[in-house]
């Protein structure tokens, strides 16, 4: 098997899809994206009047729905560039694979002491001067605008999506981990957007334990940066890559 089913394939990547996944829904549940969605919405979609009738609404929900899609695609461009670039670094200086994951894994140990709350001056936003129009011509260039002036405050857990597309050392691997962690990042914007209601309950409950998830998030992402720093990251890759391709002929 090559091509395309080798890059699905590969061990390392099938275990770095759901960190990247992860890594996206724990950046939207940080303090510095969560207290914030609101406001990108109503930016994005405008507010509807309490008098407007039920057609209305609808059509102001879709118009919200079609715009936070805009604004997804706007960070995905964004943040799917960021990973190509470290997996093009990766296969620069493949090489070095072993020095430079471990040298990764020192990294994100420190992002995961940062996400915890350890020096704090790590955690700051870029907030442009110039603003993007409101409304749908606005959403992807707004989106844009997030990805750029959001990224050092949800640099801990972009990191752990940039380390493993550097690790992989294969730039369509990187664009896969990109992706993936847009789709956990982009997907409670749109749930959301969406309105349903369990979604509200669900983001009350994380603003109540935000300081128990950052500690549960950091822990992880101290925990990954370990094994790649000890080498054990690439053992059990290497692991999972045998299991899988003794696997797949008898599929």
């Amino acid at each position: 098997m090559g091509g395309i089913g080798e890059i699905v394939l590969n061990g390392q990547l099938l275990a770095a899809v759901p960190i990247a996944l992860a890594a996206g829904i724990v950046s939207f549940l940080s303090p510095c994206v969560l207290p914030l969605v609101p406001g990108y919405l109503g930016y994005i979609g405008g507010f509807v009047e309490a008098s407007a009738d039920a057609a209305e609404e609808r059509r102001h929900r879709r118009r919200l729905v079609f715009g936070v899609l805009l604004f997804i695609a706007g960070f995905t461009l964004v943040f799917v560039t960021f990973n190509l670039l470290a997996g093009v670094a990766g296969a620069w200086f493949n090489a070095y694979g072993d020095a430079i994951t471990r040298v990764l894994g020192l990294v994100l140990i420190v992002m995961g002491l940062v996400f915890i709350g350890q020096f704090t001056f790590l955690q700051r936003t870029i907030k442009p001067s110039w603003r993007p129009a409101t409304g749908l011509a606005g959403a992807p260039l707004l989106g844009v605008v997030f990805g750029l002036g959001w990224t050092p405050c949800i640099g801990p857990t972009l990191a752990v999506v940039l380390t493993l597309s550097a690790d992989s050392g294969s730039v369509w691997r990187s664009v896969l981990l990109g992706l993936a962690y847009c789709i956990g990042l982009g997907i409670p914007f749109l749930l959301v957007a969406l309105g349903f209601g369990w979604v509200t309950g669900s983001l009350a409950f994380v603003r109540r334990h935000i300081r128990a998830i950052n500690i549960i998030g950091g822990s992880l992402l101290i925990a990954i940066g370990l094994l790649m720093l000890s080498g054990l990251w690439t053992i059990w890759m290497y692991e999972l890559q045998a299991v899988i391709s003794g696997f797949v002929p008898a599929i």
